[in-house]
């Protein structure tokens, strides 16, 4: 079965999506999953996905489904809601059981796999902060290998420290980037994720903070990742350079 665009009704009425399909005149090869930051909403990462513009890739973005309390605005994709009072914060790691389900179970497999025809090589994560903890606990508890995983400032969550030592390694490329200082990414979240992922790339941004690139040397790193992850049907351009 060939892929197929995917298309809004193919999603559940209550989940806010936007779908960004390939350049005019080429397939759907690879889709995309763009996953926001806590607190954040997908209208920033539809703009982004639009920015991309990826070969052969179908662009979906889409909404964590818990609003914050207290009309905070914005959405969050853990089981909970914990603040520290000593920093005035919220916590980014408060589980990920029900997302991670919801992600694998009703997006990717229900419908890129069953209804689309997508195999699991063609399906790739771009995540943001908590965005990206939900894009690797969705793909931890997945024995194929998807297309790769792109995590800004997004270690592996808490509820996967223990299981990690009792199972092999996820074959999922995986690049993670971060600040130079207040980053999440910290040496021993580095340590869990090359404990927990066969190949990982790590990229420290000469700056404080996991917030998302700010200029041409932060985005490539990780445009060099598509390069080398994303598939086609149309095979190299005439006049194409490779920059992988």
């Amino acid at each position: 079965m060939a892929s197929r665009q995917p298309v809004a009704s193919d999603f559940p009425a209550q989940l806010n999506t936007s779908i960004i399909p390939p350049p005019p005149g080429q397939s759907p090869v690879n889709v995309l999953l763009l996953l926001h930051g806590l607190g954040d909403t997908n209208i920033s990462f539809t703009n982004l996905a639009k920015q991309l513009s990826l070969p052969e890739t179908t662009c979906i973005t889409i909404q964590a489904p818990y609003p914050l309390p207290f009309d905070l605005g914005g959405f969050h994709w853990g089981d909970d809601i914990l603040f520290d009072s000593s920093q005035g914060t919220m916590d980014h790691d408060t589980g990920f059981g029900k997302s991670s389900r919801m992600l694998r179970e009703d997006i990717i497999e229900k419908i890129l796999f069953q209804k689309c025809g997508y195999k699991a090589r063609n399906i790739l994560f771009f995540g943001h902060g908590q965005g990206g903890m939900a894009a690797i606990a969705t793909t931890l508890e997945f024995k194929a290998e998807l297309g790769g995983i792109v995590s800004i400032g997004g270690p592996v969550p808490s509820s996967f420290w223990n299981a990690q030592d009792a199972v092999a390694k996820n074959p999922t490329p995986l690049i993670v980037l971060g600040g130079s200082s207040g980053t999440l990414i910290t040496q021993s979240a580095l340590t869990l994720l090359k404990k927990s992922f066969q190949t990982v790339e790590y990229i420290k941004w000469p700056r404080p903070g996991d917030g998302m690139p700010t200029n041409r040397d932060e985005m490539l790193p990780i445009m060099r990742f598509f390069a080398r992850r994303l598939q086609s049907r149309s095979g190299v351009p005439e006049g194409s350079v490779e920059i992988g």
